[in-house]
């Protein structure tokens, strides 16, 4: 049986596979902590100040840069993520769907 936490990475992947250039991720706006899908997966934009309490398996060092689903370029400030559709993540951003890179 596949958990919630595969199955979300494991969609995000194949959609990942889908997704536009990089040219057009850096035309998306930035995701912020106020949108109801950053919400529900406990997303900052700042990984430092994720809810440790709320989300146990978060260990220092995990950031949207590093993470399976992120969509930029090694350096980039921000990219996409299939996750949050239409809008970019902060490469410095954590969420609970975090996975690591390859």
């Amino acid at each position: 049986m596949t958990n919630r936490r595969e199955f979300i990475v494991q969609f995000g992947l194949a959609t990942g596979a889908l997704a536009a250039s990089q040219a057009w991720a850096a035309d998306l706006p930035m995701l912020t902590e106020a949108d109801a899908q950053a919400a529900a997966l406990g997303y900052k934009v700042d990984a430092t100040k994720a809810d440790v309490k709320k989300y146990p398996k978060y260990a220092a060092g995990q950031n949207c840069a590093n993470c399976a689903l992120f969509q930029g370029k090694a350096g980039d400030a921000a990219g996409g993520c299939p996750l949050f559709a239409g809008k970019q993540v902060s490469a410095k951003g954590w969420c609970s769907a975090w996975a690591k890179k390859g």
